[in-house]
């Protein structure tokens, strides 16, 4: 069976489950109409399914790789580019002054999510140029939007974001890479950035880099770090790419996964650059790039979440062993069933998660409201950790499902999990969503949270009265969860920083068994069943997670790192 987008469980979250059609009811998504989102999902699916899904495996045994100072990419991969590119995929939520069709960031999600499970490895360009369209359209000087952003959302020109060197990854303040005035309003920029994800590739007119970068004279740590956009090619009077730049791929990385996107290491040698945002604003200006990205990277767990669920029901399906049920297939035996509808359950929770993030951004940006804002700042770490956890819990039950053929590379199985690992990895690491929402995201006191877990609980007492048993457990949880809040908001940080991911993943917990129980309520067939297993048996997995959460740092540092090396 190949690789099918869920464009129905996608549209069905949307309309049922997450309120998309609050979105739709706003002046700035009047277009979003209900014809107009079946016909984007439809599109979309045609595209990842057709044209994307086929370079899956092609870019696993074929890798990017760099051939005289060029990049040269995997087979199919230039054809599925442009096809993404002339669909206008890459400017789906872009502001339409540039060329965008300044859609909502919900209908985005549920592209990324699409072609994730496509094609991960060629998704990640499509992404990258998203985020740095919407970094330069809220940061940039009208000269610079007015030249980049039409060829960056129409595909001409392609996105990278440079932030890591060997010696500052997450710590990003500790980077060196210089920029020097050159007194024309452009900067010398100089160092070595390392991780950055498609740095190059032959079949893209221009590389437009925003790299992070220190003036002379500035401040220690984030404070003294400014954004600058180093194209590949310097635009000549006319806006075409005009001389190379003084910039080069030093090398590819060999990683565990994704071999068809080249992951470079890039060498900046006095290379010109343009500020964009204020002089050492550069980290404000990043994060509205890394923002995009975090829940894009979410999105791409569950995307490979969903293939290898896909792939695993196949064979599931297919393989004939032992004696249970009629059918004789594995799919009947009770441990392999519990795997697949736990991971039907995860990923269902997971999107729902995702696409309501989503659809708090969206409501933000067309209402101005402050609550939906606070709210999407809070659902972001919560997408992006539950997303990619699912993306790596499932993609490894997928191998386990297929027993010993898994193990084996030629069942492709194996490529999912090699493929998602990395997405905890992306954007900040998952504990450091974590410790960004028990910190940052709660630096009004919980409050945001308070008030989602307030319509978790009102809709847990509305499906009483049809659902009273699913409906206590919700309820249950969510106020559990809502004390452990309050005792979280109370600590100092070191102890929030040491529950901080069982919290996460706790949070996760209690909104998918909501999500669940709302769509429980809407069908009464297999989505109904499907809630039942979740909040029956996946939801109670939020008390131990609590616990852990509420001995804070207590005996974290008892053992010193040499007490930890016993033998």
């Amino acid at each position: 069976m190949p690789y099918t987008s869920p464009t129905t469980d996608i549209r069905f979250i949307l309309d049922r489950v997450v309120g998309f059609e609050d979105v739709a009811a706003t002046e700035r998504f009047a277009e979003a109409t209900p014809d107009t989102v079946e016909a984007i999902l439809t599109e979309a699916a045609k595209l990842c399914d057709q044209v994307l899904a086929p370079l899956n495996r092609a870019g696993d045994t074929s890798p990017a790789r760099l051939e005289n100072g060029v990049v040269r990419t995997s087979p199919g991969f230039e054809e599925g580019f442009r096809a993404i590119a002339e669909g206008g995929w890459i400017g789906l939520t872009a502001a339409p002054d540039h060329g965008g069709m300044g859609l909502p960031v919900a209908l985005g999600t549920a592209l990324n999510d699409m072609m994730s499970g496509a094609c991960l490895a060629l998704q990640l360009n499509p992404l990258l140029t998203q985020g740095q369209i919407e970094a330069l359209e809220a940061h940039a000087s009208p000269e610079i939007k007015a030249l980049y952003l039409p060829k960056l959302t129409s595909g001409t020109w392609s996105g990278t974001m440079n932030l890591t060197e060997p010696q500052a990854g997450s710590d990003v303040g500790a980077l060196r890479t210089k920029a020097e005035p050159t007194g024309d309003g452009t900067y010398a920029i100089s160092g070595q950035k390392i991780y950055i994800t498609w740095g190059d590739a032959d079949f893209i007119e221009n590389i437009c880099h925003l790299v992070l970068a220190r003036l002379p004279d500035a401040a220690p740590g984030t404070r003294g770090i400014s954004l600058f956009l180093v194209p590949k090619f310097l635009p000549d009077e006319a806006g075409n790419p005009g001389r190379r730049n003084d910039l080069r791929v030093v090398s590819l990385e060999h990683k565990l996964g994704l071999h068809g996107s080249p992951t470079a290491v890039m060498e900046y040698d006095g290379a010109t650059g343009w500020m964009v945002g204020s002089e050492n604003g550069g980290m404000a200006a990043m994060f509205t790039m890394m923002n995009n990205a975090r829940l894009g990277v979410g999105a791409q767990g569950i995307g490979v979440a969903e293939a290898a669920f896909q792939k695993a029901l196949e064979y599931a399906s297919d393989r004939r062993q032992g004696k249970a049920g009629g059918s004789g297939a594995i799919v009947e035996h009770a441990d392999v069933r519990r795997m697949l509808t736990a991971m039907k359950a995860d990923v269902f929770a997971a999107r729902a998660i995702a696409l309501a993030c989503a659809v708090a951004i969206d409501m933000g940006r067309a209402t101005g409201e402050a609550d939906w804002t606070a709210r999407a700042a809070l659902l972001t770490p919560i997408a992006k950790a539950f997303g990619t956890d699912t993306g790596i819990a499932v993609a490894e039950d997928a191998i386990q499902v297929h027993g010993g053929m898994g193990f084996i590379e030629e069942t492709g199985v194996a490529q999912y999990l090699r493929d998602v690992r990395v997405t905890s990895i992306y954007e900040g690491t998952n504990g450091i969503q974590a410790m960004d929402l028990v910190a940052r995201k709660m630096s009004d006191g919980g409050e945001a949270m308070f008030r989602l877990l307030d319509e978790v609980e009102t809709a847990a007492e509305a499906a009483r009265s049809e659902l009273p048993d699913l409906a206590h457990v919700v309820w249950s949880a969510a106020e559990t969860l809502r004390e452990s809040t309050e005792w979280l908001v109370a600590q100092p940080l070191d102890d929030r920083f040491a529950g901080a991911v069982p919290y996460l993943r706790a949070a996760a917990r209690v909104l998918g068994g909501h999500f669940h129980l709302k769509a429980a309520l809407v069908e009464n067939g297999p989505r109904r069943a499907l809630a039942r297993f979740y909040i029956t048996r996946l939801l109670p997995e939020h008390a131990a997670l609590l616990a852990q959460v509420s001995v804070g740092a207590d005996g974290l540092y008892d053992m010193s790192p040499e007490d930890l090396a016993f033998a």
